[in-house]
């Protein structure tokens, strides 16, 4: 049952996450029972083949404020394109289902502690965030992440690809709805057109908790964040997000 007029969305992409779904349900929908506010929590289930959707579709069940919504598997862009345009909130927060960023933080995200933005990126990077229990080769690769985006698509962002953001009603509507890449750099493509279109971006310091579950592949996705981040720029090129 969708919640009328909620003021925050909380979408989670979710791919075979049977093992901590639920979990992390749990801990959103109770700090979400002490807010003031309205708020809902769709899970966009990209095709997958374990036993996530059911789990969620049962927490649904005793949770009105959880709604699933159900994908062919298609990539986590796709999924967060999804969840992003079908949500109501007047702020929608992209959430990792591993919850790697206590849901506690998300305040910082919102008013009263931010004002005056579009778009507002969790950082590991920014001024007084803190990572706990991160190998020093998944720091690293992030920073060779961040430097290929920089050089070539988002120059002056810090760390682009923190999978906790939050979006205006307004940005989410104009940037999903151009939205192309299905996959890996679909972070890389909404923060170029954020930038092209003139929203404005602010980064957030955060606790950043690293998972041992993390499905991070270092060379290939290395790779997989050049070929995108070239591709972003071809379809701005070719005047595809133009239309």
């Amino acid at each position: 049952m969708a919640i009328i007029n909620p003021f925050l969305s909380i979408i989670i992409p979710a791919y075979n996450e049977e093992r901590r779904i639920l979990l992390t349900l749990q801990e959103v929908v109770k700090h979400l029972s002490m807010q003031a506010y309205a708020a809902e929590v769709l899970v966009v289930d990209d095709g997958s083949a374990d036993r996530t959707a059911a789990l969620v579709r049962a927490c649904a069940q005793d949770h009105p404020t959880v709604r699933l919504i159900s994908n062919p598997h298609r990539g986590k862009g796709y999924a967060v394109k999804t969840g992003m345009l079908a949500a109501g909130g007047d702020f929608r927060f992209l959430c990792d289902a591993d919850l790697a960023m206590t849901i506690e933080q998300v305040a910082r995200f919102l008013p009263p502690q931010l004002v005056g933005f579009d778009v507002a990126i969790g950082s590991r990077e920014a001024p007084g965030a803190r990572r706990f229990n991160e190998p020093a080769y998944r720091h690293f690769m992030g920073h060779v992440f961040n430097l290929i985006v920089r050089l070539v698509a988002v120059p002056g962002l810090k760390d682009t690809q923190c999978g906790f953001k939050m979006f205006t009603r307004q940005a989410a509507v104009s940037l999903f709805s151009s939205q192309i890449m299905d996959g890996f750099a679909f972070d890389v493509e909404i923060l170029f057109l954020a930038r092209k279109r003139g929203f404005r971006i602010v980064e957030v310091a955060i606790d950043w908790h690293h998972s041992t579950d993390s499905r991070v592949r270092p060379a290939q996705d290395t790779f997989n964040m050049f070929r995108d981040a070239l591709a972003v720029r071809w379809n701005d090129w070719r005047g595809r997000y133009d239309k």
